[in-house]
């Protein structure tokens, strides 16, 4: 499971062998959340929150919103 982004204390992670839809692991500290990267006309969305506040939450999505191109371009890479 390669970090393929780090910003603001967040590790953004894909795992090789994941199922699809296409999505992220967002670590900081003890915690996570999954967020679903969306495609060419859909923005990623939350699809679970692991021991993460409100705030560290939406901080999260905001860096995968703003980097889903790269983001999509990493899982198609490792997923084929």
């Amino acid at each position: 499971m390669p970090t393929v982004l780090r910003k603001d204390g967040f590790a953004v992670r894909i795992y090789f062998n994941d199922h699809l839809p296409p999505h992220v692991h967002v670590f900081k500290g003890n915690g996570q959340v999954r967020i679903s990267l969306g495609g060419d006309t859909e923005t990623p969305n939350i699809i679970e929150v692991n021991k993460l506040s409100d705030k560290e939450v939406s901080k999260a999505l905001e860096i995968v919103t703003t980097h889903q191109a790269e983001l999509l371009q990493k899982w198609r890479e490792f997923h084929g």
